[in-house]
């Protein structure tokens, strides 16, 4: 089959595994998310418990992910993602089990979101460079951008089935339903014919490497106003995704369904955003497009926090969500092709600590302040601050303006 220039990664068969792979994984781990947001906000009817499992989640993230970098440099990519991937196919199945006997309880899902972060905190910066060994240098941006549109494609597709699977039959079968889609991915690496790894020279210990990418991350400004924008995000804008239960619920009142609604909304305008990228992404100026969807999230999350229909819902999440997409497809693919080869699993790691590792600080405060505030005056808060933070990237990192 002849792809077309967009498309042009998947004319790679060992991509197109990837691609296909991640797509079928993908759609049961948002089928899981929506199932297990919905879970526990029945479980505790508290806002604040929606934020605390998610900072259960990715607290490995902020507190291991810069580590993980140095594994990534010295072992093979492909094994380190079979390993996560298989982590993340027990916790769902132990979740489903746990569920569909009719004992689970919030600490346990609490305990889980904790093994899963750990995996994450590995598989983040893993899966970020696999793209380098699947595709060429001139692809990496049409790679991350087909990636995030696989990424949101399932986030339109799973959390619809998934709000109609819990809706219909309860949270238990989402989840394993989620367990059995691994097996995708997983089979999916095992196909792939990869060159023989050659591990890299050790430069010294795990700590001084770790140094190394660090050094790098502080010396070269372009890379450091991207992941401090990243890191600042995910502390005060992204997390507003926490409190989607709360407006499906009592806002809106659409319920578990509406929640999977709310969802593929936004999974709509970042699949947009991915598959413009794709297409179009190497033509346009890339410091400019950052800034311009850095200053287009406010203005969706702000619609979210003032509507009260499910229409103007959904059109101010999709623009959030092609926003926030566009942003971290760019700043991702920016960083890959700015870094030597030897250090790129480490300081691709600082961008992973940034993506997951504050975001857990951001969930658990975004739902301490819905349930201080409301859930929609915590919003547009939120909206409020992300226009600051737009602002002060622009000011403080003129670097990053004059990106071609």
């Amino acid at each position: 089959m002849r792809w077309p220039m967009g498309l042009r990664s998947l004319r790679r068969r060992n991509y197109r595994l990837y691609f296909f792979g991640q797509l079928v994984s993908l759609i049961g781990s948002w089928m899981q998310t929506t199932a297990q947001q919905w879970l526990v906000y029945k479980l505790t009817g508290s806002e604040l418990s929606l934020g605390v499992v998610t900072f259960a989640s990715f607290i490995p993230v902020l507190l291991l992910s810069l580590g993980m970098g140095v594994i990534v440099d010295r072992v093979e990519r492909r094994r380190l993602l079979i390993i996560t991937q298989t982590l993340f196919m027990i916790t769902a199945a132990t979740l489903a089990v746990l569920t569909l006997t009719g004992v689970i309880e919030y600490w346990h899902i609490i305990l889980l979101a904790l093994l899963t972060g750990v995996g994450n905190a590995l598989d983040m910066p893993a899966r970020q460079t696999f793209n380098i060994d699947l595709v060429e240098r001139d692809d990496v941006l049409n790679a991350i951008a087909l990636n995030s549109s696989v990424f949101n494609g399932a986030r339109i597709i799973g959390p619809a089935i998934g709000g109609m699977v819990v809706a219909a039959v309860g949270e238990g079968p989402a989840f394993g339903l989620n367990a059995i889609s691994f097996l995708a991915v997983i089979g999916a690496l095992l196909m792939m014919r990869l060159p023989p790894f050659t591990p890299p020279e050790r430069s010294g210990s795990g700590l001084h490497e770790l140094r190394q990418g660090l050094a790098y991350l502080v010396s070269n400004r372009t890379v450091l106003g991207l992941v401090s924008m990243v890191a600042a995000f995910n502390l005060i804008g992204f997390p507003y995704v926490v409190l989607l239960p709360v407006f499906a619920a009592e806002v809106l009142g659409t319920g578990a369904a509406g929640l999977g609604e709310l969802l593929a909304a936004q999974g709509v305008g970042a699949l947009v955003g991915a598959l413009g990228l794709a297409f179009l992404g190497d033509r346009q100026a890339k410091g400019p497009m950052i800034l311009a969807n850095r200053a287009m999230l406010p203005v969706g999350i702000l619609l979210l926090g003032l509507s009260k229909t499910t229409a103007i819902t959904m059109i101010g999440l999709a623009l959030a969500g092609y926003a926030q997409i566009n942003q971290l497809a760019m700043t991702n693919t920016l960083i890959q092709l700015s870094v030597p080869d030897e250090l790129r699993g480490r300081v691709v790691s600082t961008y992973t600590w940034a993506l997951g590792g504050f975001w857990p600080l951001g969930s658990l405060l975004t739902g301490w302040m819905g349930e201080r505030m409301g859930s929609a005056e915590a919003v547009l808060a939120l909206a409020g601050i992300s226009a600051v933070i737009a602002l002060t990237g622009w000011a403080i990192f003129p670097e990053v303006r004059h990106i071609d």
